[in-house]
């Protein structure tokens, strides 16, 4: 069984002992339902990592005692996902499936085919819904950088990152060059667009190719938006070595 990862402040894991309460405790007391000598691993998901072993388990909180801190390095070349917006909860499973593969930045994307779209005060919810699923997923699945969740970007926003990438991706089903096969670079940003239910737009194609994306195939049959994201992550992560 993996050592559990909870969140806490940067400066608590400069202690000698915390006292881990709130939800992060609660969950780690209640749920996880963790005793004396278990370990414990504490991150700020910003690479700084705390090794603790429970001195004492209490209602809702762990005391804790830190054995050991280190760093993890910032991973390299980043991977950003910008993901066209899914339908019910596959934006959700998306989050969930590229942030446990190891995706550094999720950006929601109002794509002009999204079937669904977040407009005004009730963007704020889903957005919210993204960022929780990323932090738990991230928990779960060990990484002590979790994944950033940007607000909703527009097309024009979207190219502006494109044209600011070391490597700018469209995942298009009529593209003739395979993801597989594409020049990677070994720093910097590598910005992968995902269209939504609907595809990608032809002025939107035409707007990212002029940003410097380049359009590529990922494989033979057609993914939904929810799955295509985490597969091409998949084959760019172990391409690039991170995997």
């Amino acid at each position: 069984m993996s050592v559990p990862v909870f969140l806490a402040a940067a400066e608590t894991l400069t202690r000698d002992e915390i006292l881990l309460d709130g939800p992060e405790g609660r969950h780690a007391a209640t749920v996880r339902r963790l005793r004396p000598g278990e370990r414990v691993d504490l991150t700020d998901g910003a690479g700084q990592v705390a090794e603790c072993v429970v001195r004492d388990a209490r209602k809702d909180a762990l005391l804790l005692a830190v054995q050991a801190r280190y760093g993890v390095p910032s991973p390299t070349p980043r991977l950003v996902v910008v993901q066209g917006l899914p339908k019910g909860d596959r934006g959700e499973l998306a989050v969930e499936m590229m942030t446990e593969a190891g995706v550094d930045e999720i950006v929601p994307w109002s794509a002009a085919r999204c079937v669904v779209q977040w407009k005004g005060e009730r963007a704020a919810k889903p957005l919210a819904r993204w960022r929780a699923t990323a932090r738990e997923a991230g928990k779960q699945s060990r990484r002590f950088h979790l994944p950033q969740v940007a607000d909703l970007a527009s097309t024009a926003q979207v190219a502006e990152r494109l044209r600011a990438a070391a490597l700018a991706i469209v995942l298009h089903e009529e593209a003739e060059r395979p993801l597989s096969r594409l020049d990677l670079p070994s720093g910097g940003d590598i910005v992968l667009v995902v269209g939504p239910e609907g595809g990608i737009a032809p002025d939107e194609i035409d707007r990212f190719r002029a940003a410097g994306a380049v359009p590529a195939l990922l494989g033979p049959t057609v993914l939904r938006t929810s799955t295509a994201g985490v597969a091409a992550a998949a084959v760019l992560l172990a391409r690039t070595g991170r995997w």
